[in-house]
């Protein structure tokens, strides 16, 4: 099927480029949108079954990122042509980076999360090939210290090396935290490091004590001179294929020349704990050219090209009695562009943004947006957003013209709204959720007055408040259990019976599963709810 699609491509693209536009008769803005639209129904995606989106998000890994720069392509297509040896390769990019940048060293990690892994095993085992070869080992320096506003999903990248991150909040409690089993001190970059806890504050105590400071800068725009740099960290970590449009497994780590190739040590090809985060010298030399580029770039042109795909939008939902607009504008390096923010009262259009931003990502062309507000239950203050940082030229006229589609003409939806009285549901519940591969044994604990519920959600090592509501009988909850730097979600729908309740458990970027409930049994065989475990 996809060598079928490859053979037939070029044919196709002549046909697409030549007659087929040229007979449409249309002006550029209109050419470039069915250009676009085209391209996302035929391409070697939808040669497999998979339909691509415009990205009215931003930079997520789980929608791919970005798009490469043409120059990135080019470098990397000609760097598989060649063999080179990566240790020299990954020594001459260093040198290349640290010109570029204003850093003293650069290496190439296989996404910014690799970067974070291998600084991290670098400031435990330095590049000592017997404490390289040892780790993870609790042994070795095993803490990591991060203000609390830090802590994220992704420091597992760090705490995947066996450390164990200590969490502090004034500057007393880090100067504290700091002692001989210290191996670094993680900050993530944005508002928070800013603060009183902020970088700067972090530098002058770690600084003198000969603690490196280690920055999660992701999706941050990359700043020459590194600002970050400048404020006292020691290495900043970047994701290569978002903002730099670089390679999509390639990420950038900047800092001193010593502890960045000791870093590299700990990483692919070398036999490491790093080993199976590789990447390959086509990735290291597209990540360098889009370091390359990015210097280059007009980055004032692309903004009021941003600027001007909002106001077309705009322009064109504002038609619609009873629709506003507002442009928001970023507070922080990370996804730095401008949003459109399209507001109305649902309970008028008869539409709430939930609603919205669902059927333009089922469409065709499919279209991913940066969040909503507004939902079927309380629908008034409704709300989509756009972000224009990751759009194509054309894409702008496609947006717009499905907005204005659903909100000036909205389908009829179902409401949740039953007549019949909300079932009776309080009290203690017993359920078992069935994962794609494996199960587990959970329970709830209800409280409830008229259709609106609160409660217990107990896991196997958690407990968490749980809230929602029933209609007839549709119920619906949700409960958010924090767990190191991350939250685990669930968000349970189903149906009461006779015999209990079932239906399926969204388990955010988990996928989903089905659980089944049934009313708890004091004194049965197996009735005792388990403690929730320590860990």
């Amino acid at each position: 099927m996809l060598l079928d699609y490859l053979r037939r491509s070029s044919r196709r693209d002549l046909f697409r480029a030549g007659g087929m536009l040229a007979t449409l008769g249309l002006a550029p803005a209109r050419a470039r949108a069915a250009q676009a639209a085209y391209d996302l129904r035929h391409n070697i995606y939808t040669a497999i079954g998979v339909r691509p989106l415009i990205n009215c998000k931003g930079t997520f890994t789980i929608i791919s990122g970005s798009l490469t720069l043409p120059e990135v392509k080019r470098a990397m297509d000609e760097a598989s042509r060649y063999y080179v040896h990566l240790d020299e390769l990954m020594e001459a990019v260093g040198k290349r980076l640290a010109e570029l940048t204003g850093a003293e060293w650069g290496i190439v990690t296989a996404g910014c999360a690799a970067a974070l892994t291998h600084a991290t095993a670098a400031c435990i085992a330095g590049a000592d090939p017997e404490k390289i070869q040892r780790l993870p080992d609790p042994r070795l320096k095993n803490e990591v210290i991060a203000p609390r506003y830090s802590r994220n999903v992704y420091d597992q990248a760090i705490r995947m090396l066996g450390v164990r991150i200590v969490e502090v909040s004034t500057k007393e409690e880090l100067a504290a935290a700091i002692n001989p089993r210290t191996a670094l001190i993680m900050v993530l970059a944005g508002p928070g490091d800013r603060g009183p806890l902020g970088l700067d504050v972090i530098a002058e105590v770690a600084k003198p004590r000969g603690v490196p400071i280690l920055v999660d800068a992701a999706a941050e725009r990359l700043t020459i001179p590194n600002v970050h740099l400048q404020r006292g960290a020691t290495m900043v970590a970047y994701s290569g294929g978002k903002c730099l449009r670089g390679p999509q497994c390639a990420g950038l780590l900047l800092g001193p020349k010593n502890l960045l190739q000791a870093a590299f040590l700990n990483s692919a090809p070398h036999h490491s704990f790093g080993r199976s985060m590789k990447v390959g010298k086509e990735e290291i030399m597209g990540m360098l050219a889009a370091v390359e580029a990015w210097v280059k770039r007009d980055h004032k042109a692309e903004w009021e090209q941003w600027e001007s795909w909002l106001e077309h939008i705009a322009a064109r939902v504002r038609r619609i009695e009873g629709v506003e607009t507002e442009v928001l504008y970023p507070e922080s390096l990370s996804n730095h562009a401008p949003r459109l923010r399209i507001s109305w009262d649902g309970t008028k259009l008869g539409i709430w943004g939930q609603a919205v931003e669902k059927l333009l990502l089922d469409g065709d062309p499919r279209i991913v947006l940066a969040g909503s507000t507004g939902t079927a239950r309380d629908p008034a203050r409704s709300s989509v957003t756009i972000m224009p940082y990751m759009m194509s030229p054309g894409e702008e006229e496609i947006v717009a013209e499905r907005l204005h589609a659903v909100l000036s003409k909205p389908p009829k939806l179902e409401t949740l709204r039953s007549s019949a009285p909300p079932a009776q549901i309080a009290g203690q519940w017993n359920a078992r959720l069935e994962f794609v591969y494996g199960s587990a044994e959970h329970s709830f604990v209800f409280e409830q007055e008229g259709a609106e519920i609160v409660g217990t959600h107990r896991t196997e090592t958690m407990a968490s408040d749980l809230r929602g509501w029933v209609e007839g009988d549709r119920v619906w909850f949700r409960s958010s259990h924090p767990f190191e730097g991350t939250r685990i979600v669930y968000e349970f729908e189903g149906r009461i019976t006779p015999d209990g309740m079932e239906g399926q458990v969204g388990l955010d970027e988990y996928g989903t599963a089905h659980w089944k409930a049934v009313r708890h049994r004091y004194g049965a065989p197996g009735g005792v709810v388990r403690p929730v475990k320590n860990i």
